[in-house]
């Protein structure tokens, strides 16, 4: 079935539209400006939708993120270094952003009838976000069929819900995914720093997936210390 694919710009999402579009489902792609200090990763799910030949619209909810205070995504908070399973992570958190994404998602999807909305949430995001769990997702699903019964029937696909990051580079690889075209860090410098936790899980995937990482880290070894004991 049709599906629009909610791309970030970053690796898990990119890799996600390649493999719909692979697949022969990609009806387009949408992104969000919710204020995030790292919004030029935006501009990277603009070049995927170029590249895959698909329309690529991007909502503006600043305003909403806003409202959203006290992430260190979208507020003057210092993003912290480290692993993502490490307390310090939950200042990354923007409450209830993938479930008003993904509202507007389906809403989108319901008027430009397509059949399903593609999200790359994975099992690694699990230790701090909620709204990337298998309940979430389940209780999303059963939300939208009554939101939209007897308007129309969209479906949530998201097939890296209990994958690792590691995975998604396998997965990736295998349509072709351009990595070296995807943001990840949250900092938004100009290269990714190597030290947050998005910057760690990106450096570690990529190492247990065996395939190389052609990203350019400010601090390219800080990963090894980041994820002993995790």
């Amino acid at each position: 079935m049709d599906t629009i694919v909610i791309c970030s710009g970053g690796l898990d999402s990119v890799t996600l539209a390649h493999k719909v579009a692979g697949e022969g489902r990609l009806k387009g792609l949408l992104s969000f400006d919710y204020g995030q200090r790292h919004v030029k990763e935006v501009e990277y799910a603009a070049r995927c939708a170029e590249r895959l030949k698909v329309p690529h619209k991007v909502v503006d909810i600043s305003g909403v993120g806003r409202a959203l205070s006290g992430s260190a995504l979208t507020d003057d908070v210092e993003v912290p270094d480290g692993h993502y399973a490490e307390d310090t992570m939950k200042i990354t958190i923007v409450p209830n952003r993938n479930a008003i994404m993904l509202t507007i998602a389906f809403g989108m999807a319901a008027a430009e009838r397509a059949g399903a909305v593609g999200a790359a949430v994975h099992g690694g995001d699990h230790f701090i976000y909620p709204d990337c769990r298998p309940g979430f997702i389940e209780a999303f699903q059963k939300m939208q069929d009554q939101a939209l019964d007897g308007v129309a029937e969209v479906k949530l696909y998201t097939p890296f819900v209990t994958r690792s990051k590691a995975d998604i580079v396998t997965e990736g690889a295998k349509w072709n995914t351009p990595f070296g075209e995807t943001w990840s860090c949250y900092k938004g410098g100009g290269v990714h720093c190597g030290r947050c936790g998005t910057c760690v899980e990106r450096r570690e995937a990529f190492h247990l997936a065996r395939i190389a990482d052609p990203t350019d880290y400010a601090d390219p070894d800080f990963w090894k210390k980041a994820v002993e004991g995790h």
